[in-house]
């Protein structure tokens, strides 16, 4: 499990209300069940009449994926493919046949039983982006429902807000109940806003921070697996992959091949 995303967002809270409470504030200050009612059920409906149902089923997979999702190394990745790659050379790729179920991603697992079925490799090269394009939507579907909700939240608690403002001036004739009804009123535009800036639109950014990651290991996969059918050497392959790395992979990479020559030097 991601505690990032989780202790980001209590962390948030909590300085919320700690700094709340070092100015002079009382925690029962801050709850209110009809500003919460407001904005926590007006933001799901606002959220749920924009989406339809098929839709809004992709939720509770969403917030799982935000929480516990560990997508493969990349640096593991490659290794496996040059290690594929160099037993298709001398054995055949009939060989990779009884090595499938040792691959655990998917996408990869696919693109190579396509190989090994013999498919073209502009063939290949389709079915696979194809793929990619079907996996970046379904993503791109869940962040448009949490970014809806982070836009909908605020003005939700604006719309408290305001219907707080009306009862208040409907009790002008009882000054002692104004400051307690004002400072009521304005608890919604504090929901709305809070729940925004560090529950919606965190988890959004998160979903699509993790979309892009996998979507560039989808596309690392896919060159490896057109390199490998095309009987590249294993080494230009390494290379070639390794330029999908951000640099400081791309750096710890370097070293470790700088390590294995070395190595190879010394028992030489």
């Amino acid at each position: 499990m991601d505690i990032a995303t989780i202790g980001g967002i209590l962390f948030g809270f909590a300085a919320l209300i700690t700094g709340f409470v070092l100015e002079g504030g009382h925690v029962t200050g801050l709850l209110g069940l009809s500003a919460a009612i407001i904005v926590i059920g007006g933001t799901i409906g606002a959220t749920v009449g924009s989406f339809s149902m098929e839709q809004l089923r992709t939720v509770p997979a969403a917030l799982k994926t935000a929480v516990s999702k560990k997508l493969p190394d990349e640096l593991e990745t490659i290794e496996m493919i040059v290690q594929l790659a160099e037993r298709a050379r001398r054995e055949g790729l009939l060989y990779l046949e009884n090595q499938l179920d040792q691959v655990p991603h998917l996408f990869l697992r696919k693109g190579l039983q396509l190989v090994i079925d013999g498919t073209e490799p502009e063939l290949v090269r389709n079915i696979m982006e194809t793929e990619i394009y079907s996996v970046q939507e379904r993503h791109q579907t869940s962040i448009s429902i949490f970014e809806a909700a982070g836009g909908y939240a605020p003005t939700m608690g604006i719309i408290g807000t305001v219907m707080g403002l009306i009862h208040v001036l409907g009790s002008l004739t009882e000054p002692e109940r104004l400051g307690p009804a004002i400072a009521l009123a304005f608890i919604a535009t504090l929901y709305g806003v809070s729940t925004a800036n560090l529950l919606w639109l965190p988890i959004a950014t998160k979903l699509k921070n993790l979309s892009k990651k996998e979507i560039r290991l989808m596309e690392l996969m896919l060159e490896g697996i057109l390199s490998l059918q095309a009987g590249n050497n294993p080494i230009l392959i390494r290379e070639r992959l390794t330029a999908f790395l951000k640099p400081r992979k791309r750096a710890v990479r370097e070293a470790e091949a700088e390590a294995e020559e070395s190595y190879e030097k010394a028992a030489s």
